[in-house]
Parts: structure tokens; sequence; C-alpha cells
């Protein structure tokens, strides 16, 4: 297994996820800190957390493909072959050597070896030394949470997968994994996230790291994974009315509104120190989707706020046609740049139409503004990404209550009617529906409150809809609704998915 590889460990590369040297030798020969000087203070351990958390930013793809591979957007972009990566996952094209799904694998084992660096350290560092400190274990909490998160993109990406935990691999090692059944895995990421809200605070007070209300709203999405109803739905319970869905649905997306009242877990992105490296575009500080959504050439004068970008994964007329009159989601999901053009003519807004595929459409939750990146402004862009909201706990717990084994169809249109109330601005869009209907309604208001927001197609693919929704697009039922184990790794002696 080529891939899963040692990351060179050095506090500086931890603290700024600045390194990318993959190592197959003794860095003793390069660097004169190793693992066997590390570890020995309370300072050690909190930067190499920090590291722990870096991997997530590496994700961003993720939140494309959930989109790009269903009918909710199209790839976009220059021409078919700008972005192939995408374009063929778009298309149901993709193979082993996308370097796309290739680069999510490696980015998730990453952050699981760092975890695992950290945890077969927890007790005594390599020297046999034991060092304490107030909040050793709150830490732990945010690296098993992290662990968890890692583990939960790669089983719901690729099912079964080589599982190891409280070690780094070695070199030797990583060439005698094997694919652990998909269950065995999700009971490794429901231990860690137990153990994380046994010791992780309600409240953190740096933005950006997790708590225990996270924790437990990720357990819930993960047993909501798994058919798991009746627990998804006691787990989620903790989780609500500890956060409020703020009156406007827009400016949750907005910088004003990072780490807001409804925000559960985002990840963080930053445009403060400028660096880049176009060698690995996704594994830059800033969030590249950004970029990727915004309009070519957008540009404009007298405090026009948006920058220009590269066109791609733009929502289509199908996903538009879902939203009812009156819903304020649609025009802060679907940027109609046309349309906003002739709303502000002081801002004289010239732009050019998406050379491939043009829907006349764009990302509008994040696009790209003037100001809100720096240095390599394409690489740059500091938005975050809202991983778990408020209004997806709600959703989540909705379809809970629906589905679970002493059914409350009473809670569950409560929860689904708060989000469509903020969504509305009344009561007079509440659904009443019970059973079969209830869950349909729910699945739908999913796919509107989180268009363009990366789970369309992982919610598909767990509640059997793929196949319906997507067979018109390429989709192959039995093979599809799992991604390739990358080549590399099949060469290295994993077994691959089927269809592949």
């Amino acid at each position: 297994m080529k891939s899963i590889k040692i990351f060179t460990v050095i506090m500086a590369c931890l603290a700024l996820g600045a390194c990318k040297k993959w190592v197959d030798y003794n860095p003793k020969e390069d660097f004169k800190i190793t693992d066997q000087e590390y570890l020995r203070s309370e300072a050690d351990y909190r930067a190499m957390a920090v590291g722990c958390y870096s991997p997530l930013t590496w994700l961003n793809q993720l939140v494309l493909i959930g989109d790009v591979i269903t009918d909710n957007s199209v790839t976009g972009g220059e021409s078919a072959s700008d972005q192939l990566p995408l374009q063929q996952i778009d298309n149901f094209t993709y193979t082993s050597v996308n370097s796309t799904i290739a680069d999510l694998w490696q980015s998730a084992y990453e952050g699981i070896n760092r975890v695992n660096y950290l945890t077969q350290y927890k007790d005594k560092n390599i020297a046999g030394e034991t060092v304490t400190f107030a909040g050793k274990d709150a830490l732990y909490g945010e690296t098993y949470f992290l662990r968890a998160y890692y583990y939960f993109t790669l089983v719901k990406m690729f099912g079964d997968v080589p599982l190891f935990a409280d070690r780094r691999l070695g070199v030797t090692e990583t060439n005698s994994l094997t694919r652990s059944p998909k269950k065995d895995v999700y009971a490794q990421i429901e231990k860690d996230l137990t153990s994380a809200i046994a010791v992780l605070p309600v409240v953190q007070v740096e933005q950006g790291r997790a708590t225990k209300y996270a924790a437990q709203a990720l357990l819930g999405k993960v047993y909501l994974y798994q058919g798991k109803y009746t627990e998804a739905a006691a787990m989620l319970e903790n989780v609500i009315n500890k956060y409020s869905l703020v009156t406007n649905y827009g400016s949750v997306f907005l910088q004003s509104g990072e780490n807001g009242p409804e925000s559960v877990f985002e990840i963080q992105y930053s445009n403060g120190q400028a660096t880049y490296d176009w060698g690995h575009p996704t594994r830059n500080q800033g969030n590249l989707v950004v970029q990727q959504s915004g309009v070519r050439g957008f540009s404009g004068i007298n405090g026009m706020p948006y920058a220009s970008g590269w066109s791609t994964n733009l929502p289509t007329a199908t996903l538009a046609a879902i939203y009812e009159a009156g819903d304020q989601r649609k025009d802060v999901t679907l940027f109609n740049v046309e349309s906003y053009k002739q709303a502000n003519p002081a801002y004289n807004i010239v732009y050019q139409v998406a050379p491939y595929r043009n829907t006349g459409l764009y990302n509008g939750k994040y696009q790209p503004r003037i100001g809100e990146s720096s240095g390599q402004i394409e690489l740059n862009y500091g938005n975050n990404f809202r991983t778990i909201r408020y209004a997806d706990v709600l959703l989540m717990a909705a379809e809970a209550n629906n589905k679970a084994a002493a059914a409350n169809d009473a809670k569950a249109q409560t929860y689904l009617n708060l989000v469509r109330r903020r969504a509305f601005g009344n009561t007079s869009h509440d659904i009443t529906a019970t059973g079969i209907a209830l869950a349909d309604a729910i699945f739908l208001e999913r796919r509107r409150e989180l268009a363009m927001e990366g789970e369309y197609f992982f919610d598909l693919v767990r509640t059997g809809r793929a196949s319906a929704a997507l067979s018109a697009l390429g989709f192959i039922p039995g093979k599809n609704e799992l991604f390739p184990i990358p080549l590399g790794e099949v060469n290295g002696g994993l077994t691959q998915n089927p269809g592949y």
C-alpha cells in the first residue's frame, strides 16, 4: 500500500500543516528533530493535535463530488478536459487511476496516521516518560473525533477499508494491510466517538475544535448511515436546542456567519499566511472550492463584492426546479449571474459565460468574494466548510424519529418544520404527512437545505435511492455505490471494489 505512508513529524510541520514529504527512510537523515526527541512537553502534544486537524482541509473536493456526481450540478469548467478527474466523476467514467479519488484516500489516511501517532504515545512518550497536563484527556477527545471523521469519510466512499488504530504504521506494515469489513470500521468509528463524547467540553475556547455536541452529531449521522435509527434518534436528541437556526439563511455562508449559532462543526480555512503550492492545490491553507465555484471573468465597479473563478460545479435546472415559491434557500444556493447583473446596473458587471455545460447558475454558498483571499488568490480563500449545521442535525433527527423502531412522527414533523419555517419565514408550509410520505418529505428537504454542500450523493446511496435517481446519468447499480480503491493500493495487495 504505497499511499498510506508515514508523514515526517516535526512540530513546525504539524502546527502549520505545510510539510508535504512522504518518507521511506529514517527522518534523522534530514531532520535534527524526530519523534525520538518529541512529545516531551504539553506544547508538543498540543502542536501535534493541531496537525491532526490539517488533513480535514485537504478533503475539500469531496464537497464537489457529492453534487457533481448527481443531477444537482455539473462539473462545467473550461472544457470537457478541464479538471478531468471531476469530469470523469460527473460522467461515471472514473476508474482506479482517478487522481481526485486517490488524493481523498491518501488525505484521510494521513489524518488517521497522525492521530495514531498521538494515541500510540498517550500514556508514555517514545522515551518512556509520562507527560501529564490539564486538559490532556479533552485534547485526546479531539483526536478521537478526528479519526472517526477520517474513517467515516473512507467507509462511505469505499466500503471495506484498511483499519488500524492506536499506533502509527511503520513503513513495512503499509504493504501488508488488508481491507476490514465495513461493520468493523463502523465499530471503530463508534468507539472513537463514544470516547470523544466522554471527555470533550460542550464549548471550545478556540473556534473550529471538536466539541461534545459535534461528536454526538457525528455519531448520530454514523448511526443513520448504518440504519440504526433508534440509536440515531437518541443520540441526536442530545444536540437538539443546543444551537439555533439564524433567520437569514444566506448569512450562514458569509464570512461574518462562520462559526455562528447554528454551526456544530466547521472545517477551518485561512488566508492569513498567503502560502500556496500549485503541485497540491487542495492542500493549501485556503479553500480551493471557492475559486472553483466562481463566475469566469466576473468584475464590476462601485463596490461589486464578487471575485471571478473557474465556473466549476454548476447547479442544474433540475435542482432549481425542486424549490417551492417563496423558499429563500433557492436564490442563496443557486446564484443566477445574469439576474444579479440586471438587478445591479450600478456595478457595471461583466462576466464570461461558462464555456462548458453552462447552466447560468453557480454555487451561491461558496462564491468567491473580493478581499477574502490573499497571495496566490485562487488557492487562499478562507471560507470555512459548514460541515455539520444545526439544520442538518434537525433533519437527521427527523429522519431517525420517523424510521425508529418506535416511530415518533410528531417529533419528526416538528424538526422538519423548524427547517421549513426558516426557509419560508412562516408556518404555512408545514408538513403534516406521516409514515413513508413523511420520510420522502424529509429526504427532499435534505436535498433543498444541503444542496451544493456535498451531501446528496451519499444520502441517495445510504437510502437506496441512487439507482432510481442516477441511472439515466450512467450510474451502475452494484458498482457506483462505492468508489474504486486507488490503483496504487490495489497493486500493493488490496482487493478492488466490484465493477472496477
